[in-house]
């Protein structure tokens, strides 16, 4: 019984996108041929590996086991490249690092461009997730590095401090919430739904986790127009569109211009985390990396 490296990517990818299809487009091969690919490995094992269904393909038992080893050695191997590269010219490293909307576009952008220069040969593929989803993606081996919420659980991940990152509402100065508040700098989330918000376009890990948080209050986030960018909302809301929920970094930088009132609940109070599995078993470069990030 014999997996080349194609066999193993290839089924993280179909894990990964959740079908066949998907695993092949990631995996740049033909349809047939990552077919064939998975028969063969299922013939050679003996068992199944996925459970196809009208949505897609799951993993089965015997396949999460294989996932879960697939990651390893080409976790091995990305190490092994990596120790040799000393040795060699032309080798490439390569991290997966998953992270939340506020560190991807308020922390990331000047933490990694000064390693990325002083690193050419290195990769990074950066991916917006909620931190719900990083956590154990990063437990699984499925990425190298995360950047996290300190509010989800990471009991099984080594975690280091990277920001403090509160969350404020935002709003113009006339805004009927600013007078309603008088001096008061703090306020409940609850006490702006009334109101309509200004929001992310897409489907962002932000704007999913605001909705969430007023789902629990058995309320709804009413977003009056969805933006491309945290700038871009505090330039809407301080012409008083709506209300806002945006990191303080993005807040702050709106100058004088807005209200900035602070939130009570205490899942707005956060703090960014960096999280690995094992710093140890990272290959060199990843671990420089963690250590570039801890540092800034």
């Amino acid at each position: 019984m014999r997996f080349d490296p194609t066999d193993l990517q290839l089924f993280i990818h179909v894990a990964e996108g959740g079908s066949i299809t998907a695993g092949a487009r990631l995996s740049h091969l033909a349809l047939p041929s990552a077919s064939a690919r998975i028969r063969g490995m299922e013939e050679a094992l003996n068992v199944p590996l996925l459970e196809r269904g009208r949505r897609g393909a799951d993993p089965t038992e015997a396949g999460r086991t294989l996932l879960q080893h697939a990651r390893t050695i080409l976790r091995q191997v990305d190490t092994m490249h990596a120790d040799l590269a000393q040795f060699a010219t032309g080798l490439k490293g390569q991290v997966r690092l998953l992270c939340n909307t506020s560190a991807i576009t308020e922390f990331l952008p000047d933490a990694l461009a000064g390693f990325l220069k002083t690193h050419p040969q290195l990769g990074i593929n950066l991916e917006e997730r909620l931190s719900r989803e990083i956590a154990p993606a990063v437990a699984d081996g499925a990425a190298d590095i995360g950047i996290i919420s300190d509010a989800v659980d990471h009991e099984a991940l080594q975690t280091f401090p990277f920001r403090d990152d509160p969350l404020v509402l935002v709003m113009a100065r006339a805004h009927p919430l600013a007078h309603a508040l008088g001096p008061r700098r703090r306020m409940a989330f609850a006490e702006a739904l009334e109101h309509d918000f200004i929001g992310l376009a897409g489907d962002s890990a932000f704007q999913q986790n605001a909705n969430e948080q007023a789902a629990r209050l058995g309320r709804r986030v009413h977003c009056k127009i969805r933006l491309l960018s945290f700038d871009a909302i505090c330039r809407m809301a301080a012409s008083g569109a709506g209300v806002a929920l945006l990191p303080e970094a993005a807040a702050r930088r709106s100058g004088g211009e807005l209200r900035v009132v602070k939130l009570t609940d205490e899942w707005a109070d956060r703090k960014l985390l960096i999280c690995v599995r094992d710093e140890a078993a990272l290959p060199g470069y990843a671990r420089e990396l963690v250590a570039a990030l801890r540092r800034t």
